[in-house]
């Protein structure tokens, strides 16, 4: 009977770790260029002193689903979408270099071209990137940013700086709990000029909103029906208990 009782206890933890990583991408499935988190469950022998003849359900997080999100057109000089494969090269809150997909990118007033969460977008050289003021910015395909400066005169662009883009082996890469990506091997990663941007379109997640939520209602079938068989092992028990004393 504790058999029964601990394999739907682990079961219903799990399902609910498990339901955690559903609701966060299906809360993310507006956010710009966010990567959903796969999930599954597996079983797992109880090790121990004596043999193991117990086991419980683990919820294991295999990776991410980097494929591409829907792109829409924004007209805006500042939004970038990566054609394909590759990752923007940002500075995380900690001061180290890590990649995204989100390129809804914006400017402070002193030009400091920032992540709509705030953080510095780097150039090719891994230093944050500064615009100076200017008639008109356009973005080109391999990142390269170009500008006609304040009273320049005339349509010639001066390119001021490059954003630095990156193609990592897909197996060497992962996504924290800050959304970002990182390197696995922490190898560092140089611009990669395969990878090119389009300008004034954005990539919107890849998160299947109806997907998510048939997910969710198979989670929460999931749980009711393991809570169910601890119910039905408590009133066994009792119903052993009372025979016992008879």
């Amino acid at each position: 009977m504790d058999r029964s009782l601990f394999i739907a206890m682990s079961g219903a933890t799990q399902t609910l770790l498990a339901q955690t990583a559903n609701a966060n991408n299906l809360a993310n499935a507006q956010t710009t260029g966010f990567k959903s988190d796969l999930e599954q469950f597996r079983s797992m022998p109880v090790f121990g002193d004596g043999y193991p003849t117990r086991v419980y359900a683990q919820t294991e997080k295999p990776g991410t689903d980097f494929s591409q999100g829907n792109l829409q057109t924004t007209d805006n000089p500042l939004d970038l979408a990566i054609k394909g494969d590759g990752f923007f090269a940002v500075r995380d809150s900690k001061g180290k270099e890590a990649y995204t997909r989100a390129g809804d990118f914006q400017m402070t007033p002193d030009g400091n071209l920032l992540t709509s969460s705030g953080l510095p977008v780097l150039n090719v050289n891994g230093q944050p990137i500064n615009i100076p003021a200017a008639e008109k910015l356009t973005i080109s395909d391999d990142g390269s940013i170009n500008i006609i400066p304040f009273g320049a005169g005339g349509n010639t662009m001066t390119t001021v700086d490059q954003i630095k883009l990156v193609k990592p082996d897909a197996k060497n890469v992962e996504k924290r709990t800050d959304g970002l990506v990182y390197i696995k091997d922490g190898s560092p990663q140089v611009d990669n000029a395969t990878v090119q941007v389009s300008q004034g379109v954005i990539e919107g997640s890849n998160v299947s909103a109806i997907g998510a939520m048939v997910d969710m209602i198979e989670l929460a079938r999931n749980f009711e029906m393991q809570t169910n068989v601890m119910k039905n092992v408590k009133e066994n028990s009792a119903a052993s208990a009372k025979l016992l004393q008879m």
